[in-house]
């Protein structure tokens, strides 16, 4: 029975788009070229065969050495058949595989059959593959099939020829360059693509020798050259010649202009589009020899094709940054192209027209922007934005307008980008035009009440700043409050109003906003204001230290300006020796490195990890340098032998169990003397944003050279050698950087609960709960918060809060809950969330909070705090003035930064005996511990 017919939904159709190769996968197309073996071989079924193989090759899909090898011999077999579209396949699978040298031999009989065919579409196929296959070797035995074949009268094989030879002169230059009569002669040939193959090639063969270059150019000048293609080569030959040689003429002229000159007559538009390029881009380029090339371009202004209508814009947009008066002749034709249909050309017009306009043009030209804004996308709305900038800048009378027209597009609908390049363009306008300020300023404030932003809103100076820190979120909050101290350093009339204000800020519910209200206040020489407040009755002792805290900074100025100028405070009171972190360090020195210049910001290097055992002939150590899509490690190697000098070492690693990385280069080290550290570097590549993982192979080779003892000269002659290193792994932990906060409850609940993930996992058999807490922040790389990599001995769970930043600047929580240890043996979980861990937290009074603030500052400080000071006074008052409560928090505090700032010896007696009692309450001092310093 038939079946009815159905209408389609025509805008079903639409919106779908359908692929033939939806759904392959590699083991069923590995199943299906099983029909490469048939003995009734079906063409066409062969061919979709391959056609899916070459699909999944190029789309990155990897087959393993027995794949590939089982492929290519199947494929071998299809030489037998004599269908010509088989055939094509056939070549290209043979050139995508890429057999090993072992395998080529088996191919190579029948390729060169097909080089010697009577068919040419053979031929050139059969040339392209096996100079994509072979190697040097094979290459000399062919090499006399491949030189006649450049010559050939079929310009099909001749030009095929002529490429691989272009591929093969990378691998195998000294063949190649052999050459060179016969690619002369190529050049010319009356086939338009052989000419062009063999001027690229004949170029690359002589393109280390200038006069050979030169001489080249100057022969094909004078009207050898038929074919547009090669005529567009020439003419980027002529202008890199015109370019090294400079003006040597006695007439002044520059050597080979009248041939540039001449190309501008071509029947060929490509050919004129390069000439006149060609000349535009000329160093130095006068107005006169700019004008035939600017009136050519003129006329393709209103060319109907749009592919020329573009060229030539971008070309005069390009000629208007340096020489705008030679464009304005153009400026009528390109106010035409304002309303073209295509948005690029339509924009290139508009920017050109904004740097050849003059004063008076430039109303008429903001009446026609303002309609063609709202069709154009946030990409080319940007680049007219900067256009207007630099016209303001250039006619500053005109700033109305063009502030108008920029307050107008801002309250539009646009992307972020596009935002900020216009926000950028208001406050450079106000900046250069001091008339501008006034507007500017009332532009930004309204664009501020309605901005959907954060990032643009701390970007903002406006009269009711203040306004913000009701507002809106904690982040504006925090520019509002500098922006008002700003105002209260530079206007000394406003000072006591903005510290009224300030003042209020400093209950604020976030760190960030209490933190700067508190450090403006101490600056505006208002410390009093963070005491004074209604509650001045009841003070307790905790904001009395906070009061300490702000009168011990200032008056201490002079001791950090000793510090800041490279005299270390000493005493007691001198803070213990940080450790030095080598990430500036690294980051400058790949940034030094050509070849890692271009991986980007350095996200974060590892600790040394070492390859070698210790006292061992040669010493190394790797550092794991990780970028976006990037992985560099730096081999740090030494050589304890006096009698050796190493040359040429470097690192052979061996990624096979690292599928995700490809190595990109290695940067060897050229000598390594005796007990002198050097550095070598291999690149690796990996997919951006995956935490790919893997194991290395290390191998360290190097040339072996004696030292004369009583000489220390090294012997010329070398002996090769290697070493076998350990191997490296590159972990989940290495794209997570350990970053603490200061607040984790604040923190964690600040998070998206949504994006929370709480999953258990089984960590086995471990002797403690606190090596398992260990373990696991081991594991994830992060940094312990609030104490709580401390477990008490007799523990039976503990809670770990743990936090760091994940590759790509991803905050990231974790709240790890573990018990059931009991001599070994139990479980561990962890909550974790992708963007930030939401959840619960521990919580602590206000008190606690501002207690846990006073040590963080106290201990950044760095004080001589010496016995009869006012804050050891202050400590001394808190320590025997303690009450049974909520006050042993002050105790502790009291206690911690005796122990660090004072005389300890002093004040021993004194802590002995309020100590006994303190532990008596139990008072919970481990949350203040800072920085890995505690109260013990």
């Amino acid at each position: 029975m038939a079946q009815p017919l159905v209408k389609k939904d025509d805008d079903l159709d639409d919106e779908l788009e359908f692929s033939p190769f939806m759904g392959i996968e590699k083991g069923a197309v590995l199943q299906e070229a099983r029909v490469f073996n048939d003995p009734q071989l079906d063409p066409r079924r062969c061919s979709q065969v391959i056609t899916k193989l070459l699909y999944l090759l190029n789309q990155g899909e990897s087959f393993t050495k027995v794949e590939a090898t089982e492929v290519f011999f199947s494929v071998t077999k299809l030489f037998q058949s004599k269908d010509t579209g088989l055939r094509r396949m056939v070549y290209l699978i043979i050139k995508e595989l890429s057999p090993g040298s072992d395998e080529v031999i088996i191919v190579t009989s029948s390729l060169m059959k097909d080089m010697n065919s009577k068919i040419d579409m053979y031929r050139a196929n059969a040339i392209r593959v096996l100079c994509r296959i072979i190697d040097g070797t094979l290459l000399t035995q062919i090499e006399r099939y491949l030189k006649q074949a450049i010559v050939d009268k079929n310009p099909v094989v001749s030009s095929a020829a002529l490429v691989s030879g272009l591929h093969m002169l990378k691998s195998n230059p000294e063949i190649v360059k052999r050459w060179s009569n016969e690619v002369q002669e190529a050049v010319q040939s009356r086939a338009a693509l052989v000419q062009f193959h063999a001027l690229a090639l004949l170029h690359q063969i002589r393109q280390n020798d200038r006069l050979a270059v030169s001489k080249l150019v100057g022969s094909l000048t004078k009207g050898a050259v038929r074919s547009p293609l090669a005529q567009c080569l020439l003419i980027r030959y002529t202008s890199q010649i015109i370019r090294d040689m400079g003006n040597h003429s006695q007439s002044g002229e520059r050597p080979f202009y009248d041939f540039l000159e001449s190309c501008l007559r071509h029947k060929a538009e490509m050919v004129i589009l390069e000439a006149a390029r060609a000349i535009t881009e000329l160093d130095g380029v006068s107005s006169r020899e700019l004008t035939p090339a600017i009136t050519v371009l003129q006329l393709f202004l209103s060319s109907p094709k749009p592919v020329l209508r573009f060229a030539a814009v971008r070309t005069l947009n390009k000629v208007a940054m340096t020489h705008p008066m030679a464009v304005t002749n153009c400026n009528i034709d390109m106010e035409s192209l304002i309303s073209d249909q295509n948005r690029s050309i339509a924009t290139l017009a508009i920017t050109t027209l904004l740097k050849t306009g003059n004063e008076s043009s430039v109303e008429r030209l903001m009446k026609q922007i303002t309609n063609f804004m709202s069709d154009i996308a946030d990409e080319f709305k940007i680049v007219v934005v900067e256009a207007i900038r630099s016209l303001c800048v250039k006619f500053p009378l005109k700033y109305r307008s063009l502030m108008n027209f920029l307050s107008n597009i801002l309250r539009e609908e646009g992307g972020f980008e596009y935002k900020r390049a216009i926000v950028d363009s208001i406050v450079t306008i106000i900046r250069d035009i001091p008339d501008a300020k006034e507007n500017g300023l009332l532009h930004l404030c309204e664009f501020i009440e309605d901005c959907e932003f954060t990032y643009l809103s701390t970007q903002q100076v406006y009269p009711y700043i203040y306004n913000r820190v009701h507002l809106e979120n904690a982040t504006v909050r925090a520019a509002a409050v500098c922006t008002l101290a700003k105002f209260g350093f530079m206007v000394e009339a406003l000072k006591p109003r903005i510290t009224v204000l300030l003042k209020r800020c400093i209950y604020d519910s976030d760190d960030e906003v209490r933190d700067r209200a508190t450090l403006f206040l101490s600056i505006l020489g208002n410390d009093d204001g963070l005491v004074e407040t209604d509650n001045d009755s009841r003070e307790s002792p905790l904001k009395k230290l906070l009061m300490l805290i702000m009168c011990l900074r200032k008056s201490n100025r002079s001791h950090c300006r000793e510090e800041s100028q490279g005299q270390k405070p000493t005493g007691l009171g001198a803070p213990p020796p940080a450790p030095v972190s080598g990430f500036d360090a690294y980051e400058r020195l790949l940034s030094s490195i050509p070849e890692f210049a271009t991986f980007g910001k350095l996200f974060k290097s590892s600790s040394p990890v070492e390859l070698t055992e210790a006292e061992t002939e040669y010493s190394v150590n790797v550092v794991k340098h990780i970028f976006g899509s990037h992985v560099v490690f730096q081999y740090n190697c030494t050589n304890t032998v006096p009698e050796q000098l190493l040359e040429r070492v470097n690192v052979i690693v061996d990624a096979s169990e690292a599928e995700e990385f490809s190595e990109l280069s290695s940067k060897p080290l050229n000598s390594l003397p005796y007990d002198s550290p050097g550095q070598a570097f291999v690149a690796f590549e990996k997919p951006e944003g995956v935490p790919a993982v893997g194991k290395f192979s290390n191998t360290l080779t190097f040339v072996v050279k004696e030292v004369d003892p009583n000489t220390g000269e090294a012997e010329e002659d070398g002996v090769e050698d290697e070493y076998q290193l350990e191997d490296l792994e590159i972990v989940p932990a290495d794209y997570m950087v350990n970053v603490g906060v200061s607040n984790f409850r604040n923190a964690w609940e600040s998070m998206d609960p949504e994006n929370e993930l709480v999953d258990e996992y089984g960590l086995g058999p471990r002797e403690s709960l606190g090596e398992a807490v260990k373990a696991v922040t081991d594991v994830l790389g992060m940094q312990s918060c609030e104490g709580t990599e401390t477990v008490a001995s007799n523990a039976r769970s503990h809670t770990s809060l743990l936090s760091g930043l994940y590759i790509g600047n991803v905050k990231v929580l974790v709240k790890a809950q573990g018990g059931g240890y009991n001599g070994g043996g139990g479980g561990y979980s962890r909550g974790r969330d992708g963007g930030g861990y939401g959840g619960g937290g521990r919580r602590y009074d206000e008190d606690t909070e501002m207690v846990a603030a006073v040590v963080d500052t106290l201990v950044v400080v760095a004080v001589d705090t010496v016995e009869g000071s006012d804050l050891y006074d202050e400590l001394v008052k808190a320590i025997k003035g303690k009450t049974v409560g909520r006050d042993h928090l002050i105790f502790g505090v009291a206690l911690h930064l005796a122990c660090t700032f004072c005389n300890v010896i002093m004040i021993v007696e004194i802590m002995v005996e309020e100590l006994v009692d303190v532990f008596k309450h139990k008072v919970m001092l481990k949350s203040y511990r800072r920085r890995g310093q505690t109260c013990s």
